[in-house]
């Protein structure tokens, strides 16, 4: 099995929305009810990729006999929140195939992401995960180096229970490093907000 890791193009909507609509349909991983569909991800792409910020998908080139191929996963990174002063925090996302799981795609896919992300000129990343079904996703990201930030209860309700969430934010920088840009506000992101 080769997984090669590439830019996310309007080709790839159709696997994008497919994956994603699973998730709403049958997991908590999301709190969509509704699958949103193709429009939804092909605005997303060209919105994300246009503000600077990593759009990635993870595509199996040669499967195996029995084995999905084509986009198996996709990644990114967008803005935190809208207003300017977060402009250096993004918030990340990540969606794997069910048959793609628990093989590495999602360390190689998120790792990148990251790294894209911090060349992109993010700081600091944050990562809201609900609190039900979601045991492989708070693994993924704790080995990628996030901590555990914060935890909110009952905010949302799908498949008949109340669903929390935990927060858990990474630094792409060394905060103990004497930062020049401390009574600045630095260079600006070359990801912007959307």
């Amino acid at each position: 099995m080769t997984v090669v890791l590439r830019a996310a193009m309007s080709d790839d909507v159709p696997a994008m929305a497919r994956i994603y609509d699973h998730h709403v349909r049958t997991t908590t991983a999301t709190f969509e009810t509704v699958p949103p569909g193709e429009a939804l991800w092909a605005e997303k792409v060209v919105s994300i990729v246009a503000a600077g910020w990593p759009f990635l998908v993870a595509e199996i080139t040669d499967p195996s006999p029995g084995e999905v191929g084509g986009v198996v996963g996709f990644a990114y990174v967008g803005p935190w929140r809208v207003r300017p002063a977060y402009r250096y925090t993004v918030e990340d996302t990540i969606y794997l195939d069910a048959a793609a799981t628990g093989r590495g795609v999602g360390t190689r896919l998120l790792a990148e992401v990251l790294d894209l992300a911090r060349a992109a000129g993010a700081r600091e990343v944050v990562s809201v995960i609900a609190d039900a079904e979601t045991t492989a996703s708070l693994a993924l990201h704790t080995r990628l180096g996030f901590r555990t930030v914060g935890r909110l209860e009952d905010v949302g309700r799908k498949h008949d229970r109340w669903l929390g969430t935990t927060l858990l934010q990474l630094s792409l920088v060394d905060r103990t490093a004497d930062d020049a840009d401390a009574d600045a506000d630095g260079p600006e992101p070359r990801g912007q907000q959307t």
